[in-house]
């Protein structure tokens, strides 16, 4: 829970974490290296001084350490745990449904796990997509479509192996697809993560939400145009928002502009950990203010009740989470643990 200065409390969901092993070991080849090498340069080029992990640390942390990271020394509530493969360039895969569902179940009521699949595997993604809902239960998935298989070097959610998939996703009531559309990481291509693929596949889906993750950076525009037409398409604000500390200007424009053309209702926090962690995030985003000529310009502003939103209450809706009830069990927990 968060506590503001003022002593109220904002019930937050993280929006998008990662259980990750980036570690030299699981690495397959070259291309691991090069993947958590890229996501350490995010780290170290965006994060304050005394947040920064050593290599190691962030190449694989343990389950312990990410609770804490969290929900102890962390503002989080809830976090939503993204799965993510890369099995062509990691041995046991970078972030699987099965590794985060292990951790996930050590911490009851925290996470939400989400799962993934890949439509360029035809008929054994439908059966995949079966076998994460009756394992799992799942409710969301994080899509990749910059990830390698063999040749490929991507796919785009309007394949049309894609689309069964979605139909699947859509009949399961597997309703919050969330896709990685936004900045590179090396080896992967950049065009792999173009955004025009979004407003055909959101306009044939109404049944589903895509939470578009990174809003579409550095293809804000393009984002922006869509969701604004799109009522399911929703902006993740995870490598957006630590901007907020080392460029609080440019962070203000994109959230400005978020904030006139997709709405308050249509944003959800992320902190992209292990990339960052949520306390500075959370606490710089509350004290943060719009500069004054950004407000006039767009005719929007950053209020207290447009932050709870975004820092939980747009997510709480999305995955049919009850506020209310949802901190009144977190709070019998904390009482019960300190009784014991």
């Amino acid at each position: 829970m968060f506590i503001t200065p003022s002593g109220e409390e904002v019930f937050v969901i993280d929006g998008h974490t990662h259980f990750w092993d980036g570690s030299p070991a699981n690495q397959l080849n070259i291309h691991g290296k090069q993947f958590i090498d890229c996501f350490y340069a995010y780290h170290t080029s965006l994060s304050p001084k005394d947040k920064l992990w050593p290599k190691e640390q962030f190449e694989k942390y343990s389950a312990d350490q990410m609770y804490h990271d969290l929900f102890v020394d962390g503002p989080d509530d809830m976090a939503v745990v993204q799965s993510t493969y890369l099995t062509e360039f990691y041995k046991n895969g970078f972030n699987t449904i099965d590794r985060n569902a292990e951790m996930a179940k050590r911490y009851k009521d925290r996470f939400i796990v989400n799962g993934a699949f890949d439509p360029r595997d035809g008929e054994k993604a439908l059966e995949y997509i079966h076998y994460m809902k009756e394992t799992f239960g799942i409710k969301g998935v994080k899509l990749y479509t910059a990830e390698w298989k063999g040749d490929s070097r991507g796919w785009k959610l309007t394949d049309p192996n894609a689309y069964r998939c979605f139909e699947l996703c859509q009949k399961l009531g597997i309703t919050n697809i969330h896709v990685h559309k936004g900045p590179t990481i090396i080896p992967l291509d950049k065009d792999a993560f173009d955004v025009h693929d979004v407003d055909h596949a959101a306009t044939d889906f109404q049944g589903l939400n895509f939470i578009i993750e990174h809003c579409g950076l550095p293809r804000l525009d393009d984002f922006c145009w869509i969701a604004v037409q799109e009522t399911n398409v929703h902006g993740g604000l995870a490598v957006a928002l630590p901007f907020i500390h080392g460029r609080p200007r440019y962070f203000a424009e994109v959230i400005s502009e978020l904030l006139f053309w997709v709405g308050e209702d249509k944003i959800l926090f992320g902190s992209d950990y292990a990339i960052w962690t949520p306390r500075w995030l959370v606490e710089k985003f509350w004290n943060f203010e719009l500069p004054e000529d950004l407000k006039q310009e767009h005719g929007v502003d950053l209020t207290p009740q447009a932050k709870r939103k975004i820092l939980g209450l747009n997510a709480a809706r999305l995955y049919g989470v009850d506020v209310e009830a949802q901190k009144a069990k977190l709070a019998q927990q904390v009482h019960a643990a300190a009784a014991e």
